[in-house]
C-alpha cells in the first residue's frame, strides 16, 4: 500500500526557522499572528527581505509573493521611486503635528484620479475610512440606517463587520453592541429589488460596496447592478459609497468608478493610496465632506442659518496624511496614472487564470479559476454547469457557494504553493503587481500544477 503524501512534514523541512520563531510568536500574540489571514497551520512563513515580486524566507527561500502587501504594492516591493521619495523623506522628519505641503500635493493626486472626489479626509487605515463614511452618510441624511451586502467586507469596524463569511448569520457580531448590528441592513448581494425594498422606508442614510464584488471580487458584482444601485439610491436621497480600499488605482487609474463607469457619492480608499505604508482615505462630494468642516470655513454655513459648529464631525488621528505615507503614495499615484502598471498587472493576472484553468480540466476537477483586473481566485468544488464560462457576473450561480471553500483544502493548497516557491494567500487567490514577469506567471502555474498532484497524493483531491 502506497503511504499518502504527508504535507506538514515536507512543510516543516522547507520552513524549519520558520516554525522556531512561531513558538515564540505563541507567547506574543493570540494564536501566534498580527493579523488573521497570516494564520497558517502548522506554523505561518516567516519572511526577512523582499524586492519587486519576491520575498524571501528566515530559511532563505525564495518566494513569488501574491500577498503583494496585502494589496498595498500594485508596483511591487521596493520600486526606486517610491524608496527614493521615503528616504527623502525620512532625512526631513517622520511625523510634524502639522500641516505640511506633502498632504495637498498627495489629495491633489487623488483628485485628478478620481474626479468624484471633491474633498478629501485621510486616515490611517481603510477601516478608519469606512468608519469615517458611515459616519458622514447619517449626519449628511440625518437618517440612522446603513445597507451593506452579504460577503463584502469593510473593515473590522461594528457597523459593517457583520456577514463577510458564510453562512452569513450573526456569528460575525461578537462583541459588537446589539443596537449599533440592528441599525445595518444586510441584503443579498446583487439584489436591486432588496435593495429598492430597503430604501422605500426613507431611513436609510446610505449603502456601501466593494464595486468589484464581495471579499474583492469573490461574489462578482452582476453586470449592470452599480447602475441600478446609483439610480435607486439618488431617487431615495441615500449615500452611495464605493469601498475602493483594494481597487482603488488597482481597476483602472481612476479605480472601480473609472473602470465601471459609475460615480459614487463617497470613496474609501487605503493600500495602493499610500504605495506600501499605513495610510486610508474617505472623499467624495463637498456637501458630504462638509460635515467634517469648520463652519467659517465652509460655504454651506452661509446658505443655512441653522448651521453651526454642532454639525461638525469631530475627526482627529495621530497619523493623518502622515508624510511618510504622503511621499509614498504621491510617487507612487504618479506611476499609477500613466495606466502602464495596472496594464501589466492585469494581464499577469488572467494569464495566471488561464493556466490555472488549464491544470484543473487537465484532471477533470470541479473547481475553476476566476476574477478580474489584476485578482485571481479559486473556486473548489463548486459543480456549476457553466465552469468553463467562469464569468459569475453573468450567471445565475448561487452566490452563497462562492465563498467558503473547504477549509481544509484550503489550507493544504496554500502550503502546497509555498512548497513549490508560490506565497499565495487562503484558497489559491491572490493579487498581482506591475513586477510580476511572464517567467513568475510561468512558475506559478507550474507550482499549481504540482500542488493539485500533492494534495492527490495526500488524498484530499
Amino acid at each position: 500500500m502506497t503511504t499518502p503524501f504527508n504535507l506538514d512534514e515536507a512543510f516543516r523541512r522547507k520552513f524549519p526557522s520558520s516554525a522556531k520563531l512561531f513558538k515564540r510568536a505563541l507567547n506574543c500574540f493570540p494564536s501566534g499572528v498580527t493579523h488573521d489571514a497570516r494564520y497558517l497551520r502548522p506554523f505561518p512563513v516567516y519572511v526577512e527581505r523582499a524586492q519587486g515580486s519576491k520575498k524571501w524566507d528566515v530559511d532563505g527561500n525564495e518566494l513569488i509573493d501574491y500577498w503583494v502587501g496585502h494589496g498595498a504594492l500594485l508596483l511591487g516591493h521596493q520600486r526606486p521611486e517610491v524608496i527614493e521619495a521615503v528616504h527623502a523623506q525620512l532625512a526631513k522628519g517622520t511625523h510634524y503635528g502639522a500641516c505640511h505641503e506633502l498632504e495637498i500635493e498627495w489629495a491633489e493626486q487623488v483628485q485628478k484620479l478620481m474626479p468624484s472626489i471633491e474633498r478629501i479626509r485621510f486616515t490611517s487605515s481603510g477601516t478608519e475610512a469606512t468608519l469615517m463614511a458611515v459616519r458622514l452618510a447619517r449626519a449628511f441624511t440625518g437618517r440612522p440606517k446603513m445597507v451593506k451586502f452579504a460577503g463584502h467586507f469593510h473593515g473590522w469596524q461594528d457597523h459593517l463587520a457583520m456577514a463577510v463569511h458564510p453562512p452569513y448569520d450573526d456569528h460575525e457580531t461578537v462583541g459588537m453592541v446589539r443596537e449599533v448590528v440592528a441599525d445595518t441592513l444586510v441584503l443579498p448581494p446583487n439584489d436591486i429589488k432588496a435593495v429598492t425594498k430597503a430604501l422605500k422606508a426613507g431611513d436609510v442614510a446610505g449603502v456601501i460596496l466593494e464595486p468589484s464584488g464581495g471579499g474583492f471580487g469573490d461574489i462578482p458584482t452582476r453586470e449592470g447592478f452599480l447602475q441600478e444601485l446609483r439610480a435607486a439610491t439618488q431617487k431615495h436621497g441615500a449615500v452611495l459609497i464605493f469601498d475602493e480600499v483594494v481597487t482603488g488605482f488597482r481597476w483602472a487609474p481612476g479605480g472601480a468608478q473609472e473602470f465601471y463607469g459609475v460615480t459614487p457619492d463617497l470613496t474609501t480608499l487605503a493600500k495602493i493610496l499610500a504605495g506600501g505604508l499605513p495610510g486610508g482615505a474617505v472623499g467624495g462630494r463637498e456637501d458630504i465632506m462638509a460635515r467634517l468642516a469648520f463652519a467659517d470655513t465652509t460655504p454651506l454655513a452661509k446658505d443655512d442659518p441653522t448651521w453651526n459648529q454642532t454639525k461638525k464631525i469631530s475627526h482627529p488621528g495621530t497619523f493623518n496624511a502622515n508624510p511618510l505615507s504622503a511621499a509614498a503614495g504621491i510617487a507612487t499615484l504618479k506611476i499609477v496614472a500613466k495606466g502602464e502598471a495596472i496594464r501589466k498587472a492585469s494581464e499577469a493576472a488572467a494569464a495566471i487564470r488561464k493556466g490555472y484553468n488549464e491544470a484543473i480540466d487537465k484532471r477533470k476537477l470541479a473547481w475553476c479559476a476566476f476574477g478580474s483586473a489584476s485578482e485571481f481566485k479559486v473556486l473548489m468544488n463548486h459543480g456549476c454547469k457553466r465552469r468553463k464560462a467562469c464569468d459569475f457576473r453573468v450567471c445565475d450561480y448561487d452566490w452563497r457557494k462562492l465563498k467558503g471553500n473547504d477549509p481544509k483544502l484550503v489550507r493544504a493548497l496554500r502550503c502546497a504553493m509555498l512548497l513549490g516557491g508560490c506565497d499565495i494567500p487562503h484558497g489559491g487567490r491572490g493579487l498581482t503587481s506591475s513586477a510580476h514577469s511572464a517567467t513568475d506567471v510561468q512558475r506559478t502555474v507550474a507550482a499549481f500544477d504540482a500542488a493539485l498532484d500533492m494534495l492527490k497524493k495526500a488524498g484530499l483531491v
